[in-house]
């Protein structure tokens, strides 16, 4: 069975449908993996309307849908995503940060489809929805091959990061995540340990950084540290800053790949086969 990765939205905060933007692309946090027959989606950022316009392409009945968290860039994709609206598709959508008081992940996907915010609510969605809420740290499977790690991330109002694990191959979503300079993440270390691919929130440089303590994110720089603590092979770096154009991103690229040749720059449509 195969292992693959694709990318279909690799922004942050918001879309960025310009033409400064298109080479490495504009659509908000979105990634398709197919392991051993299992179709994972992390995340229902703007990029999830069109990995729903080609799941009905190839007629993808199910999928499991695993949330980071429930900030907008990773949710308002979430209304349309059409396979959703089809009475013979299922979807298992999942969240590990939501706390008790806030209902579960159904109450929070409702809602963000309730008046005055948006016109057509969740209950019109005629496919079949499960919501399962778990806690960040759980481990399950969702089939013999096909196992999902999972750990707490440092994030405002709590964020998940996912391990998926197939015939020896491993590959994370570590996103989003604030870093404490000088003091590696002990989480995120345990999650990516010796993983195939990481994809990790590199919102900012290590310049801008400092101003932006407190906001959630990461850089670049700190993910391949961790990664070369971890003995990762391959680095993805993601959630690209709406202020970082494509010319921005390719300085960026040539300094992260004369830093460490397992980092990589994310780019909307790319595909990765780990197996």
């Amino acid at each position: 069975m195969a292992f693959k990765v694709k990318f279909w939205g690799v922004r942050g905060s918001i879309a960025c449908p310009s033409p400064r933007h298109i080479g490495f692309g504009g659509n908000t946090s979105c990634i398709e993996v197919s392991a051993g027959g299992e179709h994972i989606i992390f995340d229902a950022g703007t990029g999830i309307r069109s990995l729903g316009q080609w799941m009905l392409k190839k007629d993808v009945k199910h999928a499991h849908l695993m949330l980071s968290h429930t900030h907008w860039d990773h949710i308002n994709g979430f209304p349309f995503f059409t396979p959703a609206f089809l009475p013979d598709r299922s979807f298992e959508i999942m969240a590990g940060h939501v706390e008790e008081d806030q209902g579960g992940i159904r109450k929070v996907l409702s809602g963000q489809m309730a008046q005055p915010f948006f016109p057509v609510p969740l209950e019109a969605m005629r496919g079949k929805l499960t919501f399962s809420d778990f806690k960040a740290g759980d481990v399950f499977d969702l089939s013999e091959n096909v196992r999902v790690k999972t750990m707490p991330l440092n994030h405002p109002n709590g964020a998940t990061g996912y391990r998926i694990e197939h015939r020896g191959k491993a590959m994370c979503y570590v996103t989003d995540t604030e870093h404490v300079p000088g003091k590696p993440d002990e989480n995120v270390l345990a999650l990516i340990e010796g993983a195939d691919l990481v994809i990790y929130d590199s919102t900012y440089t290590e310049e801008e950084f400092p101003e932006k303590v407190g906001w959630g994110h990461s850089t670049w720089e700190e993910g391949i540290r961790l990664c070369r603590a971890a003995n990762v092979r391959m680095l993805a770096i993601f959630h690209h800053d709406p202020t970082h154009d494509d010319a921005f991103m390719e300085a960026l690229e040539i300094k992260a790949r004369e830093t460490w040749s397992g980092a990589i720059i994310a780019r909307e449509n790319m595909r990765i086969n780990l197996l």
